[in-house]
């Protein structure tokens, strides 16, 4: 199984605070990757890091087999790597078809093809997107990751906050995602959920690696150490 996203001892400060202290994974062609920890151990900076929106100190960033370590965020997107970020951040004054027509690239992914996946977003096709509740925006987020055909999706915490018949509803459709063979990177608290879900797992704390493996590896005695309050 061939790499598809590599990130080699990531070290990134904001100003003289440093972030992330030498943090490598790997996500495969196919493979689910689950980004867990607590609060504040550097997940979103980490899936901000790979995306291009933060500069590097040290480390390197592949993608696709390039090294894409100094490149800005739009070159990274139009390579392939297709993010949600954490917080949904549609674009609250368009309409959910404008949301999806201002990421739309060329491939198999169109607003056709999105507003069947989520018939939601067809149904609320001309709302604005500040409308819509959170679930919708959910969905609206992903969809617009999706329509720039991702070859990696990163989710940050797509399901927090949201009622539990929505969050099944995300997981339905995130799960359709992997099984179609998209590469999927996220991040999420919920382990009854996620380790059902992914091939590997990556523990940060502390803004380092301190815990990687598969979710038959992952036992209470690793919940306790790197998740519990």
């Amino acid at each position: 199984m061939s790499a598809l996203l590599e990130l080699e001892g990531l070290q990134v400060f904001y100003g003289a605070s440093q972030a992330l202290f030498g943090v490598s994974l790997q996500v495969n062609e196919g493979q689910a990757v689950a980004l867990m920890g607590r609060n504040g151990m550097g997940k979103s900076t980490t899936i901000a890091t790979a995306c291009r929106m933060l500069p590097l100190r040290a480390g390197r960033v592949r993608f696709a087999g390039q090294d894409i370590s100094d490149w800005p965020s739009f070159r990274a997107a139009r390579l392939g790597l297709g993010l949600v970020p954490e917080g949904r951040r549609c674009f609250p004054n368009l309409t959910v078809s404008e949301n999806l027509i201002a990421a739309a690239r060329p491939g198999p992914w169109d607003m056709a093809r999105v507003q069947a996946f989520f018939p939601r977003l067809q149904e609320r096709a001309d709302q604005l997107a500040a409308t819509l509740s959170g679930g919708e925006q959910q969905m609206l987020a992903i969809g617009r990751a999706l329509m720039t055909n991702p070859r990696l999706l990163l989710l940050d915490e797509a399901t927090e906050g949201l009622a539990p018949v929505i969050r099944q509803e995300i997981w339905a459709a995130i799960t359709r995602l992997k099984g179609e063979g998209l590469s999927i990177l996220l991040v999420d608290k919920t382990l009854s959920e996620i380790l059902p879900f992914a091939d590997q797992c990556v523990i940060l704390e502390r803004g380092a690696v301190a815990w990687q493996g598969s979710p038959q590896d992952f036992t209470r005695d690793v919940e306790d150490t790197y998740l519990s309050v």
